[in-house]
Formats: C-alpha cells, structure tokens, sequence
C-alpha cells in the first residue's frame, strides 16, 4: 500500500474535504474551511518525493520529473477517490488530494437553486456554474448531470479534468472523458464530441479562448451546454466571456450571450451555523429579454439591479442569498458578514464585534457608484 495513504485514511476518518503535502511542512488537512497541521514531522524532499511517485504511472511520472503540474483521478482501496494534484514549488515537490464521494449527490443532497433544475428543461443553450476554485462546482455539475440521468433518455458527453464522480448509467448514457488521458483539451474534446451525437456536454472548464469559443459553438447548434468558469458574479461571468473573445468578434458574442445563456450560478461555501460544516450559498441569473437588452447595450453593470428584483424568475444577489441564510440560522452570521459585498444588514447578526470595520459602510458606497 502506498504510504501516503495512511495520511488519506486518516483525513478521511477525521471527516476533511482536502490533504495537502509540502515540504518542510508536516501534512496538513482542511476541516470544515480551516487547514490544520497533521501531528507529524515536517517532511522533507526526499521523503516527500518516494511518497508521491510511488502513486504515478510512468508517463506521469516522466512528466512530473519534467516539471509539469499532474492532475489525475486516485482510487485508494477501502479509503476512497480522490482528485489529485501534483505540482512543484520553490520549496520543491506538493501535493494536493480533494476527496470525491463514491455517491453522486443530488441537487436536494445539495439544496440546488430550483431556477437550475427549470434550465435543465431546455434542449440547448448554455448553463454556467462559477466560483473560486475550491467552492464545489464540480460536485453542483454531478448533481445536474444526475438529474438529467434519471429523468431524460440522452447521450451525455463529459470531458473532465480529471474525471471525479462515477455516473453509472440508468436513463441516459454518460460517457465520461478524461483531459490528458481519452483527450488532448478541452477544444480537442468539445470537438470530438460533436461527432459523437451528444444532447448534452459538460465542460469541466472554460479556461482559455478556445475553449469559450468552441462551447458556444456547441450551444448554438443544438447542444445543452454545461461548463464552469472561475468567476466570483454573475456580471464578472458575462463580461469575462466577453473580454476572451479577440476585439472583432465580441459583438458576436454580446449575441450570443443574450440568445443562448440560459442561466449562471455562482456559489461560495459558508461555515454553517453550528460550525461543523459547509454550505453552499447561490447568486443566480437567468436571461430574459431585460438582461439581454442590457448586454447587447454594453450596460451589464446594470444588471444586478434586475436580478434583485427577478426573485419570481429564481434570481438573487449573493447578497440576498447570504442573508436569507442568516435569517433562517443554516449558516455563521460572522462568516455571512465577510463574504457580503453590502455590510450594513448583517451588522445586527455579527457575534465577533471585531470583524466590523467603520471603514465597510464606506467602501460599500464607493463600489455602488458605478457609471450609467
């Protein structure tokens, strides 16, 4: 057995998402949001070294000798799966292990918005889901992805870096597909995939031009299109798109935003109420002829505005989601207050004084004051 996987093992029967491995440092595990040491000795090279190239394969080895970031998929025996994350540092070799539930949640398990399950109705367009790294878009895109297996008979293209959940067949076909191991890229993928008679795809990522280009093109031309992009709103979603796209093709893209994107869902993960976890709070957007208007008129900075006032389409501000949250006791209303953009109504919930600043108010004002 591997020896790392003692330090899995153990993450695990403490209940931790994430084990992290660097040198000079002993292994540390996040509970709960925090990063906690391991009782261990610091690890050195060496050792940290033998540690991690006892669990790749050849060809990864190779490349991670070369120098390259290695992400793959790791199934330890009777401790679980996990996504894996090899990379160097100026301190040498790290490593990054995230544990992936052998159970495929459903969108109740997770409290999903109702507003994603209405766009998992349409036949085409395209869904985002966006957030910080480490927030669970990729356990959201499991969920939607197993709605629509045990509710529609289709052909389900996934291309996954690496491949987490196992989605076992019932209505639908699901053929998982693996960056770097079943494809070159994402774009490679997206591409092969059009040939593969598919009524859904799932992009782990759009990373780069190439891939945004290539999943409009897939949305446009029939296909429902699930991606996620590393976003913190949904504007900041819709002008990211935007801005990727080369100068003389961004009107294009205004079009296309405001005629295929059914919806974004950005999601952050707040410390529930009792401390022992972490939930998942939504800001959501789903396009109507308002906000469609207001991207193809270069005022998306407009845009909040209407979300606000989109509750009965299933829209919400990050904000407002928070303080619902508050106010129904399922999250910390110390945690709520930092992640607010607008400070002021969380201040009466705050338990720790210190975290108020006098500066927020202030600072909230400026950031309002945007151009018309």
């Amino acid at each position: 057995m591997p020896r790392l996987d003692a330090f899995l093992k153990l993450a695990r029967e403490q209940g931790c998402s994430d084990l992290h491995l660097a040198v000079g440092l002993p292994p540390l595990i996040r509970m709960y949001g925090e990063l906690l040491p391991i009782k261990f000795r610091n690890i050195d090279r060496r050792e940290l070294n033998a540690y991690l190239h006892e669990v790749l394969s050849p060809s990864q080895e190779k490349r991670y000798k070369a120098g390259e970031d290695i992400d793959f998929s790791y199934h330890s025996e009777g401790i679980g799966r996990f996504r894996a994350n090899f990379f160097h540092k100026s301190t040498g070799p790290a490593a990054a292990f995230r544990y992936v539930p052998e159970q495929v949640p459903t969108m109740a398990d997770l409290s999903l918005p109702r507003m994603l399950k209405e766009l998992l109705i349409h036949q085409q367009g395209m869904i985002l889901i966006t957030g910080s790294t480490g927030t669970g878009k990729s356990t959201t895109l499991a969920a939607l992805i197993n709605e629509l297996n045990v509710q529609r008979s289709m052909n389900i293209v996934c291309l996954e870096d690496p491949i987490e959940f196992i989605h076992k067949t019932r209505k639908a076909q699901i053929i998982q597909r693996e960056i770097g191991t079943h494809v070159q890229d994402f774009v490679a993928g997206l591409r092969a995939a059009l040939r593969e008679d598919p009524d859904v795809i799932l992009v782990g990522e759009l990373r780069d031009t190439d891939s945004i280009q290539m999943a409009m093109s897939a949305a446009e031309t029939g296909h429902l299109v699930l991606s996620t992009l590393h976003t913190t709103s949904a504007v900041k979603t819709i002008d990211r798109i935007i801005d990727a796209l080369p100068a003389e093709q961004r009107e294009q893209g205004k079009t296309f935003l405001a005629q295929n994107l059914l919806g974004v869902a950005t999601q952050i993960l707040v410390r529930t109420a009792e401390g022992h976890g972490r939930k998942a709070i939504f800001e959501t957007l789903a396009m109507n002829h308002a906000i469609s208007r207001m991207i193809m008129s270069d005022k998306t900075h407009m845009i909040p505005s209407q979300m606000q006032m989109g509750k009965s389409q299933g829209m919400q501000l990050m904000d407002q989601a928070l303080l619902e949250a508050v106010q129904n006791k399922e999250i910390d209303p110390d945690d709520a207050y930092e992640y607010a953009l607008e400070k002021r109504p969380f201040k009466r919930f705050v338990t720790d004084s210190t975290l108020i600043s006098p500066f927020d108010d202030e600072a909230l004002d400026f950031t309002n004051h945007q151009p018309s």
